[in-house]
């Protein structure tokens, strides 16, 4: 086939097939002549060239009128074109009206052998009288620096069909099975995990999803991905805390009377003590005396630049109460799921209470006559008595049932007693601290603790395992205490400025705690425990007066959330 002359490459039509079949015994010698030049028709971009053989008429010619580059091309059939003349221009003004150059393709393989050598490898119609087939091809316009007369056809190839789906009928059918199950599967959990991912509270999105696994069978899966993230970010090791040991943001100046002070906390073992470490700045102070003190120590000699809380509260200036959470325990209770308006009038401290209930803490549950889950005999208990005490003990030899008891939070076994960490903190296992992350891994874990005077004691922080959190609880002298939280979402201790109104001032333990430090005034999904002031009147300018001005955070209209620097 002669390529057009001006074309570098051709390519076969992908549109629908739309041949030219002329009969040989119709081909005149006009014919002939002009399918052995250069002619060139047009078809409009996107739309097949239709040509109809019956109406070419004996001199060559088309009844339709010829568009103006067939016109210029059969004009110019024995003539070399000019690249650079008035054709090409005219060419250009019809590629820009929107048609492009259609040259004859080559002659089938059963014709080719009877073309005529002379013919330049033109199409020539067989000689049996078969009808030939010219098919139309569009045609590229050639690039200035492209050969005239190399035109190459470029086959579209044809891609190979792709199955998505294995082609084997049983696999497909087990796949098909698989894909009912697990839409089953997702239409029976999206209510109760569209549930979790609304219900009330400032639980973290993560949190939520992960106390979902836990009551939906997928708790061995939230422990392990637990482990792992551990494995991948553990604390660091050495360095200083950031600023040293900060001054608390809500401490308040002492007032007498009350209990006496505590002893101020020891350093690790191994390490010289920060300035400040260990010692008692008072938070909340009443008429009657100081109601609450803090302090702040590094968790060991390994961890030094990560900082632990520790609240010091005055039985017999507080009360305790046990709160439930609307999924932890779970259903209706005369004790609100926050401290309420009511409560935030008196409210000086809240924390978390423990593991969930459904296992993992290895204990039960109980309030005002009423048991969530059944107590277990040697669990650890925090027991509250009608007149607002708190104990802590084995249940049923250090602590058990009476009138007098109004609430009881258990949580695997005790952490210290008799002044004494136990002994199988690094090896107790899942068996008496939980199916966790492990004893010893160093995560935020709290505990709560009595002293020999009834003093009450919460500790919380980042980087502790389960013995360095028992030896603080017991070098800020208590003699029988529990764990009761662990990871990051749920450790969260607060304390707060109470005024005799709603919307105290709240104030984060210790710093990079994630739980804000109005997390208990809202909606909770887990049981906490709040200490109250005994009487509004205590209330009255409790923690109003800044230790030193500089350290006092501003107040803020409507309960600030303040950070513990």
């Amino acid at each position: 086939m002669a390529p057009h002359p001006s074309s570098a490459l051709a390519f076969p039509d992908t549109g629908p097939t739309d041949r030219v079949d002329v009969p040989d015994d119709d081909y005149s010698a006009a014919d002939q002549d002009a399918l052995d030049g250069p002619t060139v028709a047009t078809a409009v971009v996107g739309t097949p060239a239709h040509v109809d053989a019956e109406a070419t008429t004996d001199s060559g010619h088309h009844d339709a009128e010829p568009s103006e580059e067939s016109s210029e091309a059969e004009d110019t059939e024995d003539t070399e074109p000019d690249s650079g003349g008035s054709d090409d221009d005219e060419d250009d003004d019809a590629l820009g009206a929107g048609t492009v150059p259609v040259a004859p393709a080559e002659a089938a393989p059963d014709a080719a052998d009877d073309a005529d050598p002379d013919a330049g490898g033109d199409q020539q119609a067989p000689d049996d009288g078969a009808a030939g087939t010219i098919p139309v091809a569009a045609v590229l316009e050639t690039p200035p620096d492209a050969a005239e007369d190399d035109t190459t056809a470029i086959p579209v190839p044809t891609k190979p069909r792709r199955h998505l789906l294995p082609r084997h009928r049983g696999v497909r059918r087990a796949l098909a099975a698989l894909a009912v199950v697990v839409l089953l599967l997702v239409l029976v959990a999206a209510p109760s995990l569209l549930h979790a991912l609304t219900r009330p509270g400032s639980d973290t999105v993560p949190a939520r999803l992960a106390e979902w696994g836990r009551d939906h069978g997928l708790g061995s899966l939230v422990t392990w991905a637990e482990a792992r993230q551990y494995d991948l970010d553990q604390p660091a090791t050495g360095g200083a805390p950031a600023g040293g040991i900060p001054h608390p943001s809500g401490a308040v100046v002492d007032r007498p009377g009350g209990s006496p002070a505590p002893p101020p906390l020891p350093a690790p073992p191994g390490v010289a003590p920060l300035p400040g470490e260990g010692q008692w700045q008072t938070v909340v102070s009443t008429p009657h005396g100081d109601a609450v003190r803090l302090t702040t120590v590094r968790p060991d000699a390994a961890h030094t630049s990560f900082l632990v809380g520790v609240l010091w509260m005055d039985p017999v200036l507080v009360r305790g109460v046990l709160h439930p959470g609307t999924e932890d325990p779970g259903g209706d209770w005369p004790v609100p799921t926050s401290v309420d308006s009511t409560e935030q009038r008196t409210v000086v401290t809240a924390f978390s209470a423990g593991f969930r209930m459904q296992g993992d803490s290895h204990g039960g549950w109980y309030l005002d006559g009423r048991e969530a889950r059944p107590l277990l005999p040697g669990a650890a208990s925090l027991v509250l008595h009608r007149d607002g005490k708190a104990d802590v003990g084995a249940w049923g030899s250090e602590v058990g049932m009476s009138p007098d008891v109004v609430g009881v939070r258990q949580n695997l076994v005790p952490l210290v007693d008799h002044g004494v960490v136990n002994p199988t903190c690094a090896t107790g296992g899942t068996a008496e601290w939980g199916s966790t992350v492990g004893q010893a891994a160093y995560i935020n874990r709290s505990a709560f603790g009595v002293t020999a005077s009834g003093a009450e004691i919460y500790v919380g922080g980042p980087a502790l395992s389960v013995c360095t959190l028992g030896e603080i609880l017991r070098s800020a002298g208590a003699v029988r205490g529990m764990e009761l939280d662990i990871n990051p979402a749920w450790v969260s201790g607060a304390y707060f400025h109470p005024t005799g109104q709603p919307r105290p001032d709240a104030f984060q333990l210790f710093p990079d705690e994630q739980v804000g430090a109005q997390h208990y005034l809202q909606t909770s999904s887990r049981d906490f425990v709040s200490f109250d002031l005994r009487s509004v009147g205590d209330a009255t300018g409790a923690g109003s007066t800044p230790a030193t001005s500089q350290h006092h955070v501003g107040k803020h209209q409507g309960s600030g959330d303040k950070r513990h620097p």
